[in-house]
């Protein structure tokens, strides 16, 4: 056995770990909702303001240290902030308000570019809440694997800004 065998055993399992990760979702979602005792008119009026969002902001929560930096209008499409902390650092902007719904735009540099909604609703005990992130992990092998992980990561987040956002419209 020559020295290029083993080494070529070894450049082969990496080659088909690689092609393996493209079988993973490249598209990734985590959503979270919750039943709130506040108008949906209240509920869509904090997450479409720079101030308002921030005082739900779950990552405010975690992160007492957290940067904030608002830019745009107060409100609406354009408004957002760029933020610097401890789970990293980019901007969010104000992508799109309807009735129901925010969206958001987020940019988080080498990390992507991944995007979020608040969809609120009347429902028959106060505003039916839905929050969503929806990513795109490309074909990058590290970041299919890391998609892997996005419900466990992503979930308390999303749970502990609805929580913010149930005191925040009260």
């Amino acid at each position: 056995m020559t020295f290029a065998t083993p080494a070529l055993w070894i450049a082969g399992g990496l080659i088909a770990l690689s092609a393996a990760t493209l079988a993973l979702p490249r598209h990734v979602s985590v959503e979270r909702s919750a039943v709130l005792e506040a108008t949906p008119e209240a509920v869509l009026s904090l997450a479409a303001s720079n101030s308002g969002y921030q005082a739900f902001n779950p990552y405010k929560t975690r992160d007492p240290e957290l940067k904030i930096d608002l830019f745009g209008p107060e409100a609406g499409v354009g408004s957002g902030f760029h933020f610097d902390g401890k789970e990293g650092k980019g901007q969010q902007t104000v992508a799109g308000v309807t009735d129901d719904t925010v969206r958001y735009a987020i940019d988080l540099g080498a990390m992507g570019q991944p995007t979020q909604a608040i969809h609120a609703v009347p429902s028959e005990t106060g505003t039916q809440v839905t929050w969503r992130i929806e990513s795109d992990m490309g074909i990058n092998p590290v970041f299919r694997v890391f998609g892997l992980f996005m419900e466990r990561m992503m979930g308390p987040t999303l749970e502990l800004g609805l929580e913010n956002l149930r005191k925040a419209a009260a």
